[in-house]
């Protein structure tokens, strides 16, 4: 069994400090690259809590001058990011840290690029081919992870929405993935068990996901199973019952889920997506409702991938389709986790399914799914998973 009390150093795709206690090697890897004046970036939630107080104070007293910038929306949206660019600006900051789970992630990044490059934000956007534009260099940029759901530290993306419509863009740059990331068990032990199971759930999906997107790319392919793993092994205990170990695992296994879906994700993605822009849904908890109905609609044509699933869940199909053997697992899963199996459940409502239909049938996300999916396809998930 893996000892996760000793911090341990991985280098892929960026250099990684992983175990317990690794947050503390943080003041002194920042004074040694020369950095003095870094703006915090976080949500209002962790901004409160006292383990970032306890980071917060571990660099000031290495006599580093801290600004913390945590102004952001639960779904980020552009003027965050502006905010943000301003705060870096005046206060004179030389460097960026993330702290926190996706949304904090997102803006920080979001935040780097905004520094040296100053068209509108979303000439950047990856989806119009705005990353040719992403041709100055970013401050020295360190991501801290306090979840384990969107694996955004080891990202070169951000998803920022804008402000009016809520359309979710995606800004995208190699110049943005992380200097660093110190990634410390210790830091997710007191996630409340909704967090932990919805963002621990998006963690599944990013590795389910991306291991049927139809891009070849068996590296990543490799990596979800192993996320897979971790994650199905863990998360309950993680949830209710929660040690280092399995906190350790999840986190293990979020890292993995974001970078297997470099590989692309699919139309679980983009079914959820649409309830966090219109509803304002957790995304975690969206893509959590809408698994086994994405993945039951993924069967066909993709059988011997989900036998593997299985087989990397220990689930056992003996005389059974594997497929829905997994899809009967994660609706399981949901269950022991108190999340909800329906959408009515999650603030869905009837007259919601063809505004959402059109959103997600309009999603960067489900083009790489294994098989197509129709605005009328989407429409029946909806109306299924209701």
């Amino acid at each position: 069994m893996t000892d996760f009390s000793i911090v341990r150093q991985y280098n892929f795709p960026t250099t990684i400090r992983f175990g317990a206690g690794a947050i503390k090697e943080l003041p002194d890897h920042l004074a040694a690259a020369g950095f003095s004046k870094p703006l915090l970036v976080t949500d209002p939630v962790v901004a409160q809590l006292a383990f970032f107080g306890e980071i917060k104070k571990s660099l000031e007293a290495k006599g580093m001058s801290v600004r913390v910038f945590s102004d952001i929306h639960k779904n980020p949206v552009k003027s965050d990011v502006e905010k943000g660019g301003e705060a870096f600006r005046s206060g004179g900051r030389d460097s960026i840290i993330g702290i926190g789970g996706g949304a904090a992630m997102d803006v920080a990044r979001a935040i780097a690029l905004r520094i040296n490059h100053h068209r509108d934000l979303f000439d950047y956007d990856d989806l119009i081919g705005g990353d040719v534009y992403v041709t100055e260099d970013v401050p020295y940029f360190i991501t801290v992870p306090t979840t384990s759901g969107t694996g955004s530290e080891v990202g070169r993306s951000a998803i920022i929405s804008e402000d009016d419509t809520h359309r979710k863009r995606i800004l995208f740059s190699p110049k943005l993935l992380a200097k660093i990331v110190f990634a410390d068990p210790l830091l997710t032990m007191e996630l409340p068990p909704f967090v932990t199971a919805a963002t621990g759930m998006d963690a599944l999906t990013h590795n389910l996901e991306a291991y049927l997107a139809k891009m070849v790319h068996p590296m990543c392919e490799g990596i979800a199973l192993q996320g897979i793993e971790l994650i199905t092994t863990s998360i309950v205990k993680a949830t209710h019952t929660p040690d280092v170990e399995s906190r350790s695992k999840m986190l293990i296994g979020s890292l993995m889920g974001a970078v297997a879906f470099q590989k692309g994700l699919g139309v679980v993605h983009s079914l959820a997506h649409p309830m966090s822009s219109l509803l304002d849904t957790h995304h975690g908890l969206a893509n959590a409702v809408n698994l086994p109905y994405g993945m039951r609609f993924n069967i066909e044509g993709s059988e011997g991938k989900f036998r593997k699933i299985a087989r990397t869940m220990e689930l056992d199909f003996e005389g059974g389709a594997a497929g829905e053997v997994v899809v009967d697992r994660l609706f399981a899963l949901n269950k022991e986790l108190d999340l909800p199996t329906r959408l009515r459940d999650a603030g869905v409502k009837a007259e919601h399914i063809d505004t959402l239909a059109d959103l997600a049938f309009a999603d960067f996300a489900h083009p790489n799914n294994p098989k197509p999916v129709s605005l009328e396809d989407f429409k029946k998930l909806y109306e299924e998973a209701l």
